[in-house]
């Protein structure tokens, strides 16, 4: 699966549109990262445990977009934008959306 932000692929024509797909996760952090983030915030430097989380949400994310493609027959996805979103106090949404495309090899 070709997967660009986008909207066509050098060298790849676009044979068919097959429509929107996207994907989304929501995902809390617990007591523990919060805890170990405080820290990190107090004495400076990166929280490694919410920047894992994150990579597991987008990643969650970009797997439930390709699978949708997939199921419409795409072997690409063009214009690819994903967003975060503070839902509420220790929660936060991962979308991603992009358009399912049948491109030429």
């Amino acid at each position: 699966m070709i997967l660009s932000t986008t909207s066509t692929l050098e060298g790849h024509p676009v044979e068919n549109y097959l429509g929107i797909v996207s994907g989304e996760t929501i995902i809390g952090a617990n007591i523990f990262k919060d805890f170990f983030a405080s820290i990190t915030d107090i004495v400076g430097g990166r929280s490694s445990a919410y920047e894992q989380v994150l990579r597991e949400a987008k990643s969650t994310a970009m797997a439930e977009m390709k699978l949708q493609a997939r199921q419409l027959g795409a072997n690409a996805i063009l214009g690819i934008d994903l967003d975060y979103e503070t839902i509420r106090e220790g929660m936060l949404m991962v979308t991603v959306s992009g358009t399912a495309v049948k491109v030429y090899s």
